[in-house]
């Protein structure tokens, strides 16, 4: 009768499964138990992590983690225009919003059917420019095809974006051809900003943004079929969009990167 009794009571850890379930669809398996504890005491729960694995074993609930990898995409075409001097030195931290950006350009691919239905390999480009105070993404582009004008659009909006910043700017880039053309160049100038490049086939220098675009691949594009380019640009633009705004960083501590812009903004006010 004991042991009925039991069975009969409800479970004490109904309403924590329940919200663990809603973080876990919310953020479509992406988080693992660190970021489910963190998430858990923004909500006003203090739960224990063994509690959690505990749960989220029973629950059948693991992160998602993919292997697989495309291609890296290279923009690099040899000296074409002014390489800058490397000014960062992987020293990416900065307690100052908007004073050192990062840029690169990853490409993605999606896939289509022609007429007699034989599959076709198709790509798109994103060029996104990341603030290293928070990560957040400040500005980006989707195109179909590598090309400056994306690129000069991007940069832009990140340039109007960083005006706010009581230092001089340091935008930092691999030494893709891009980043070497007269106009990138002149524009960087022209707004007193600092140009800084990685050392030739050095990615570890661009760290930062390849870290962005290892995570945006694992938790958008890997293990996903798209099949046009519309359709892999509103998952790219749902997911920055996201990433800014949901997505939660322990780093910072336990906030997504216009949470935390916002919240040490008004500290500082």
């Amino acid at each position: 009768m004991y042991w009925q009794k039991r069975f009969d009571e409800p479970s004490p850890d109904e309403e924590i499964e329940k919200v663990i379930k809603e973080i876990v669809d919310k953020h479509t398996g992406n988080y693992g138990y660190r970021r489910i504890d963190m998430e858990l005491r923004k909500r006003g729960y203090v739960v224990n992590h063994k509690k959690i694995l505990r749960i989220t074993n029973k629950l059948g609930i693991t992160c998602k983690s993919f292997t697989r990898k495309s291609r890296k995409f290279s923009t690099y075409k040899g000296t074409i225009g002014k390489i800058a001097k490397n000014l960062i030195h992987r020293r990416f931290d900065t307690n100052i919003p908007h004073q050192k950006m990062t840029t690169d350009t990853s490409e993605f691919r999606y896939y289509t059917a022609d007429s007699k239905g034989n599959m076709i390999i198709k790509k798109a480009y994103l060029d996104p420019f990341l603030d290293m105070y928070n990560g957040e993404i400040l500005s980006f582009r989707v195109s179909e095809r590598p090309n400056s004008k994306a690129i000069m659009e991007a940069l832009d909006e990140a340039i109007e974006r960083t005006k706010d910043c009581p230092y001089r700017t340091t935008v930092h880039s691999d030494q893709g051809w891009a980043y070497q053309m007269k106009a990138y160049v002149k524009k960087i100038k022209d707004n007193n900003i600092f140009q800084s490049m990685s050392r030739k086939g050095n990615c570890l220098d661009n760290s930062p943004m390849e870290n962005f675009f290892g995570i945006m691949k694992q938790e958008m594009y890997y293990g996903r079929i798209y099949h046009s380019f519309e359709e892999l640009k509103q998952a790219i633009i749902n997911y920055i969009y996201y990433y800014n705004n949901e997505r939660i960083k322990a780093k910072l501590a336990g906030m997504s990167p216009v949470e935390y812009r916002l919240h040490t903004s008004r500290l500082a006010a």
